[in-house]
């Protein structure tokens, strides 16, 4: 009785599934909106439907286009991409190495190198399955031909103090316009013959530079176990995220200086810049978010940091890698004592991509708010005003200040028989104090949260308390370079 209603009949609630049931049978495949011609393989966002082919061509103009929008990467300068083997980072290698390789006038033409920094002792991997990440990786690495560089994280505890200081931009005077760049480029390239037509891209003198960052293919045990203590002495899952984004970002940038790298490519899509967006006003770094979130950041003076996939969606990315073969290399979330309360960059993410399942212009809608804000109140006025950690400029009024204070510094420090303090919980929550005013909201409630390892030997790796003690010490002479998070005390 319900069939024979039809479509007007008086079971609508009965006959709308049938209907859905009955549609595949009756649709036809949809053709490609640029072409025309073929049938459409993915639909991207409503009404944006193509062929592989023409997919292919979109998602590289959109590469393309973006570094031709700005232009602050120049002809021949030294561009270093950190790849951490996810979707996002491997899809821009693959852009990297074919705008390298076209043979037209508008190819790229700059020098790249690569990066991977090793995670997994913070990540839970064992020395087994770290040893086959880092083979898998310089297996990849090997293949694009390009000179790479492999590190770990356990470097970071080796970082000399200057990483907390922008390096120094350069002469005063101006330099040549981009397109007078291109244009000496082309002719330099010409005066030097035909040759092989690699445009000075891969120079053979820089070789495959892995074997001085990981002759040994693991760190020693001890810098493990105080890169472990560290980890282990944060107090939440928020901090570990901050603290493990912070170290990355120094070993890169150290790398870059060591190197001669003038750029740094990462690979953040337009799914991770909203995430990030969302994650960090939470977490007080409203101020910062242009310089935090944008195609271009300058806070580090003689290296630029340049996010090339932010206008690429997750979804874009990954049927990308899925119809041309980009290989990745997924590696593990940290790992969380509490299920039930993972850190702000988790819940965030939750949030939004339960909301962009149901809603999908959220995430296109946080990104292009992102886009409207300034980086003009992440510029410090001068050193005194820049932030220890993440060198934006200080945002703490003195009132707030103050306020803060209470929270940092909670119980006085014990006195022992000679009447002199003792290295207790409460003076290690004092030294933390001596360090506020050098860093700005958002990093000062990261530090809070550092801890201290009331296990350690004195005079040892130290965790927490041994990054406290290291950050008093910048700046100071010695017979050896002060170091950031470690104390020096092994390996």
């Amino acid at each position: 009785m319900c069939e024979a209603a039809g479509d007007d009949g008086g079971c609508g609630a009965d006959t709308a599934p049938a209907r859905r049931r009955r549609a595949p049978g009756r649709s036809h495949p949809r053709p490609c909106v640029k072409c025309g011609q073929g049938s459409a393989s993915l639909v991207i966002r409503l009404g944006d439907a193509f062929c592989r082919g023409c997919f292919r061509e979109y998602f590289v103009h959109k590469f393309r286009a973006m570094l031709g929008k700005n232009r602050v990467i120049f002809p021949g300068e030294k561009v270093l991409l950190a790849l951490s083997g996810g979707p996002a980072s491997s899809a821009m290698l693959r852009q990297v190495q074919e705008g390298l390789s076209r043979e037209t006038a508008k190819r790229l033409r700059f020098v790249p190198g690569l990066i991977y920094v090793d995670e997994g002792a913070v990540r839970g991997q064992s020395p087994a399955q770290r040893e086959q990440s880092l083979a898998l990786m310089e297996t990849l690495l090997q293949a694009t031909g390009f000179p790479y560089h492999l590190a770990h994280l356990e470097q970071a505890l080796e970082l000399p103090a200057s990483i907390l200081r922008p390096g120094p931009e350069g002469s005063g005077k101006p330099g040549p316009s981009y397109k007078e760049a291109v244009e000496g480029f082309i002719q330099q390239q010409r005066q030097e013959g035909d040759g092989d037509g690699d445009g000075g891209t891969s120079p053979p003198s820089l070789g495959t530079q892995a074997g001085d960052l990981a002759a040994p293919r693991l760190p020693a045990a001890a810098r493990t176990q105080e890169l472990l203590r560290l980890f282990e002495a944060v107090e939440t899952p928020t901090a570990r995220e901050e603290l493990l984004q912070m170290l990355r970002t120094h070993l890169i940038l150290q790398t870059a200086r060591a190197r001669g790298y003038a750029k740094v490519m990462t690979g953040e899509s337009c799914t991770r810049v909203a995430i990030k967006l969302l994650t960090n006003l939470a977490l007080g770094r409203g101020a910062f978010l242009a310089v935090d979130t944008g195609f271009v950041d300058n806070r580090h003076g003689d290296v630029m940091v340049v996010r090339p996939m932010r206008e690429y969606m997750a979804k874009e990315i990954a049927f990308y890698n899925h119809f041309f073969h980009v290989p990745t290399v997924i590696a593990p979330p940290l790992p969380t004592k509490r299920r039930e309360k993972p850190s702000i960059h988790r819940l965030m993410e939750n949030f939004l991509l339960g909301l962009q399942e149901d809603f999908p212009s959220t995430i296109s809608t946080v990104y292009r708010t992102g886009e409207k804000l300034s980086p003009a109140p992440a510029k410090a006025s001068s050193e005194s005003q820049r932030c220890l950690l993440c060198l934006c400029a200080l945002d703490i009024a003195g009132e707030e200040e103050l306020a803060l204070e209470p929270t940092l510094i909670t119980e006085e420090p014990e006195l022992v028989g000679n009447g002199c303090c003792q290295d207790t919980p409460a003076a290690g929550v004092e030294s933390k104090a001596a360090f506020i005013p050098l860093l700005c909201y958002s990093c000062r409630l990261t530090f809070k949260e550092l801890g201290t390892d009331e296990g350690a030997e004195p005079g040892g790796p130290a965790g927490g308390r041994g990054a406290q003690r290291e950050l008093k010490g910048l700046g100071t002479a010695g017979d050896r370079p002060p170091t950031l998070w470690g104390t020096g005390g092994a390996g």
